[in-house]
């Protein structure tokens, strides 16, 4: 992909992340043009820097955060161009690991939500990234349906899924594509714990930690992923890692941790409502 696609990325996601929000349905909570206070917070504590609100972010800090938290955890700068602004977007909107997984669902690879270069060889192998781009979508758009907020912020999430497709689709095929245009709720967070059913969030609440120790453990399982085909061992160690009760970008479990037996089967129910048979034809926003 081109060095500059970063920018091109995050300028597009800018647009769909708007400015300041704070509102109470919102699992994000207080949220600068996509950034959450947790978020914040982590960036602060890791650069030695006291907390301050959210809204007083910088450009650099901005662009900072954006970069390692969310560009670099889904390895944009190594995936085919169309799928590293998918997996971009997806990551801002639901997690990093959230949006892996879809991609690793869509390619039908194991599903662990942390992209290493099985994931990526797959998706730079897969034949047709045009149909690629709308199955993830596909994916994230179920997962969304599946929450407790759509109701709330469905239509924002449907306008954006739309949007992050056309522009998806249009990069995978070399052209430029439409530009984004904002709506409200399409910046609201998209969560696995809004999803109907899930369990209460107070564990998460008390494991607050910036997500230090959930990319410590990503960069671990990232790192020795390409040496499990060589030795058998290495994919135990990682799946056990992988499976850590670590904390995420927002100061959450990670997407990939089954918190309890309840988690992983909720995890499991909305897993399998977003693999349903792909089509992909129109996304149906009903």
């Amino acid at each position: 992909m081109s060095a500059d696609r970063y920018q091109d990325a995050i300028t597009r996601v800018l647009v769909h992340e708007g400015g300041y929000v704070n509102d109470p349905r919102d699992p994000g909570g207080a949220t600068m043009k996509g950034v959450t206070q947790r978020t914040f917070d982590g960036y602060l504590k890791r650069n030695g820097k006291p907390s301050r609100p959210v809204r007083s972010i910088t450009q650099a800090e901005l662009g900072a955060v954006y970069r390692r938290q969310y560009w670099d955890a889904v390895k944009g700068d190594e995936l085919p161009e169309g799928i590293d602004y998918v997996l971009f977007d997806g990551a801002v909107n639901s997690g990093p690991g959230q949006s892996i997984k879809w991609l690793q669902r869509a390619l039908g690879v194991r599903v662990d939500g942390v992209i290493g270069e099985a994931t990526v060889q797959a998706a730079e192998a897969y034949p047709d990234h045009d149909a690629l781009v709308a199955a993830i979508l596909e994916r994230r758009l179920a997962f969304l349906k599946s929450l407790r907020t759509w109701k709330a912020f469905g239509k924002g999430w449907g306008r954006r899924v739309v949007e992050v497709r056309q522009i998806g689709q249009a990069w995978a095929s070399g052209s430029v594509g439409p530009q984004p245009t904002y709506f409200a709720g399409m910046e609201r967070r998209g969560l696995l714990s809004d999803a109907k059913g899930a369990p209460s969030p107070a564990i998460a609440d008390a494991l607050t930690g910036g997500g230090i120790v959930g990319t410590v453990v990503d960069q671990t399982v990232s790192a020795l992923t390409p040496l499990q085909d060589a030795l058998p061992s290495i994919g135990k160690v990682e799946r056990r890692l992988a499976d850590r009760p670590v904390i995420d970008h927002e100061g959450r479990p990670g997407e990939g941790v089954e918190r309890d037996p309840h988690r992983g089967r909720l995890q499991g129910r909305v897993d399998q409502a977003a693999a349903g048979p792909r089509h992909h034809g129109a996304l149906s926003l009903a």
